[in-house]
């Protein structure tokens, strides 16, 4: 399954890291210029593009669900 969502700031990334951390399942975040990073990995999202939307990769529609919800609040 694959969202794409816009961020905005460091802490929606933080908020990202932290909900995929909660997640049996990997999440994966693509960026437009075709970068992936692991969604657990603060380092890793951190060398991601977000001058564009991105897209939140996952096979389990519930934790995919949880990482987009994270970055409402």
């Amino acid at each position: 399954m694959v969202r794409q969502v816009k961020v905005s700031n460091f802490s929606e990334v933080k908020e990202i890291v932290s909900a995929a951390a909660k997640c049996y399942n990997e999440v994966g975040v693509h960026d437009m210029k075709g970068s992936i990073a692991d969604a657990k990995s603060i380092l890793g999202m951190m060398s991601l593009d977000y001058s564009h939307p991105v897209k939140i990769v996952c096979d389990d529609e519930s934790d995919l669900d949880r990482v987009v919800r994270a970055m409402k609040h």
